[in-house]
């Protein structure tokens, strides 16, 4: 009986090539709340794509894949757990992403980046809000106050660079105080603080919930930043088709959210909490940084940076560069599968465009930094006006008809960023001519140099539309 059991079970190894099917762990960390990292995380995991693309032939014909997933609200801790070997992959920004890689090393193991997700070349996405009653209106006007930001992190980076081009100190012409995203917000409302920086969404978000104002974006120091996807370098050599695969999956949540913005802005407002307004502004056509997940050459500066900037502040002492963090191996060949050229879009800097006609008169948008978006509730997709007169006129007649206006977005007629409108600085020319501005510097010079005024959005747009301005 003995013997006959024995050969059947020679029998089943080498007659199916396996003792019994692999059981593949997939463990994937995200950050929810860092809405621009969605197409590497939520989208895939609330649409279930992974599962699309996991690879069920060859070696992979009888596995089976123990999926797992965990939510994050910054880097560190997503970074401890996958150094103890609790999760394979996970997604955070240049920042953090350096501090893993530094952390695996010292663990004698290895991460690597093997895609971008979202970023700016510029810097866009970091930013500087100040409560909404302060009298600041520049960064210059700091000088002598407390700021906090997350230490270590990206929009630290961007709060180090922006403090310097103004001719601050760091260390002796500001307080820099550490403090999260979380203790940031209370501490702006409880005007404890008279500043806070930080990375995506929160001077967004912070600013449409209606207790902050942004006076300064991460592009105007030109610190590039993104935000990637890493994974434990020792299972994707393992895995190497299961990483393709959940890079293939993103590929498919960017093309879906790229194609219906809003609809995806909605079910990630509903998974997070955050304002499906505020994803728009990150997600929708021209939005403030570009979903992207090729390693623009501005993206390995970003990591550089970090390691560098990270050296600096004694909170990494293992040698380590950019080049050796980022591997692009998985991201080629997932294009390749998506039928995508990687090279040609390594070489494109262009944000999702947007490519629609005026919604009154049916003219064709071609100036895209006086380019207006409106909102308005009930109706599924976001209209768009080649100016903001042409929205403000739109703005009227709906609310005349009794429609409520959720959000209105401009852009910076300098530098084209996209704005919240109630937040944004106006420069109304004798003409009629309205032209929207971040800074609120920028709009006097404007309005001086045209004989015209500066207004804010509350008396520029109808009366109804100016309750936005006090959210």
């Amino acid at each position: 009986m003995h013997f006959k059991k024995t050969l059947a079970a020679l029998a089943l190894v080498f007659g199916s090539g396996i003792l019994q099917a692999e059981t593949i762990r997939i463990a994937i960390g995200t950050q929810d709340t860092t809405i621009n990292c969605a197409t590497g995380g939520l989208l895939i995991r609330e649409l279930k794509l992974l599962d699309k693309y996991l690879p069920k032939d060859g070696k992979y014909k009888d596995a089976k894949y123990d999926i797992a997933w965990k939510n994050f609200t910054s880097g560190p801790p997503l970074t401890n757990e996958m150094v103890a070997d609790k999760l394979d992959i996970g997604t955070m920004a240049d920042f953090p992403g350096a501090l893993n890689a530094a952390a695996f090393k010292k663990a004698g193991k290895k991460s690597v980046f093997i895609t971008a997700l979202s970023g700016s070349p510029q810097g866009s996405g970091n930013g500087l809000v100040v409560p909404i009653d302060s009298p600041v209106t520049s960064l210059a006007a700091l000088k002598g106050k407390s700021i906090s930001v997350p230490f270590g992190s990206t929009a630290h980076s961007m709060l180090l660079r922006a403090l310097k081009a103004q001719g601050l100190d760091p260390e002796r012409d500001v307080n820099l105080v550490s403090q999260s995203p979380e203790v940031g917000g209370s501490a702006l409302q409880g005007h404890k603080i008279d500043a806070h920086a930080d990375f995506v969404p929160f001077a967004e978000l912070f600013t449409y919930r209606g207790f902050a104002r942004k006076i300064y974006d991460g592009a105007q120091a030109n610190a590039p930043t993104f935000h990637g996807t890493l994974v434990s370098a020792e299972y994707a050599k393992k895995y190497p088709e299961i990483v393709v695969a959940f890079l293939r999956a993103a590929i498919e949540a960017d093309r879906l959210i790229a194609a219906e913005p809003e609809k995806y802005s909605e079910l990630i407002a509903k998974v997070t909490g955050i304002e499906s307004e505020v994803n728009y502004l990150f997600h929708g056509p021209l939005g403030l940084q570009t979903r992207d997940f090729t390693f623009k050459p501005e993206y390995r500066t970003a990591l550089k940076t970090a390691i560098e900037t990270l050296a600096l502040l004694k909170r990494n002492d293992v040698p380590l560069t950019a080049d050796e963090v980022i591997d692009d191996r998985y991201i080629r060949e997932a294009f390749k599968l998506s039928g995508l050229d990687y090279d040609k879009q390594l070489k494109s800097y262009g944000k999702l465009p947007l490519v629609a006609k005026d919604a009154q008169s049916a003219v064709t948008i071609k100036d895209f930094n006086r380019a207006t978006q409106v909102w308005v509730e009930g109706e599924p997709k976001v209209r768009n006006y080649v100016s903001p007169e042409s929205a403000l006129f739109a703005v009227r007649e709906a609310e005349k008809a009794g429609r409520k206006i959720r959000v209105v977005f401009v852009h910076d007629r300098q530098s084209g960023l996209k704005l919240l409108a109630n937040q944004a600085w106006f420069a109304r020319s004798p003409n009629g001519q309205i032209d929207a501005y971040l800074e609120k510097d920028a709009a006097e010079k404007s309005a001086q140099k045209s004989g015209g005024t500066v207004v804010n959005f509350a008396s520029t747009f109808a009366s109804s539309t100016a309750k936005l301005a006090a959210r």
